[in-house]
C-alpha cells in the first residue's frame, strides 16, 4: 500500500491541536477525534503523527482506533451513512433498512460509492431507542425508518 502525503497544513494543525491538549496521552482519544475531524478518516500516516505527538505507541494509538466504531481507517463518503442495528432498531427491521440501502447503493457495509457521495456502516446504538430503527447520514437522525423511505432519505442527499 502507498504511503499517503499527508498536506503540511493540516499536520501543523494537528500538531498544535495536540499541543493544546499538552500532549498528554490521556488524551489520545480527544486528538484522534480532531485528527479525523482535520482528514476525515485516520490512515496510518495520521495515526503515526498522533502517536508521536501524543508520546504512545502506534500499536496503541492502532488499538484505540480499531476498538472504538466511530474512527474510520478508510475515507467515508461526502455523506457517511450509518444504520443502528442496536436490539431495538435490529427488532423493529433495521437489517431489512440496510439490506435497502446496500441494494440501492449498490456496496457493501464498509464500503463507498464509486462517486464519493455515500458510504456505508453499521453501529451499535445512536440512543435513540424510541426512534427505532434509525439512521443516521452525516449529523441528521431519521427515525420509524422503513424500507420504502430508504430512496426518500437517498434523493435528499442526490441534488
Amino acid at each position: 500500500m502507498a504511503n499517503i502525503k499527508l498536506p503540511d497544513n493540516k499536520k501543523k494543525e494537528l500538531k498544535e491541536v495536540c499541543a493544546k491538549l499538552n500532549n498528554d496521552p490521556g488524551e489520545l482519544i480527544n486528538a484522534l477525534h480532531a485528527a479525523q475531524g482535520l482528514f476525515g478518516y485516520l490512515p496510518a500516516e495520521v495515526q503515526e503523527l498522533v502517536a508521536q505527538e501524543m508520546n504512545v505507541s502506534v500499536a496503541h494509538v492502532y488499538g484505540v482506533v480499531t476498538f472504538y466504531s466511530f474512527f474510520s481507517m478508510t475515507p467515508k463518503g461526502e455523506h457517511p451513512i450509518s444504520i443502528c442495528m442496536g436490539t431495538a432498531c435490529y427488532v423493529r427491521g433495521a437489517e431489512k433498512v440496510l439490506d435497502e440501502f446496500k441494494k440501492l447503493l449498490n456496496v457493501k457495509v464498509g464500503e463507498t460509492t464509486p462517486d464519493g457521495k455515500f458510504s456505508l456502516s453499521c453501529l451499535r446504538c445512536v440512543g435513540a431507542c424510541g426512534l427505532a430503527p434509525v439512521v443516521t447520514v452525516g449529523d441528521k437522525v431519521f427515525g420509524r425508518v422503513a424500507p420504502e423511505d430508504v430512496k426518500t432519505i437517498l434523493e435528499e442527499y442526490n441534488n
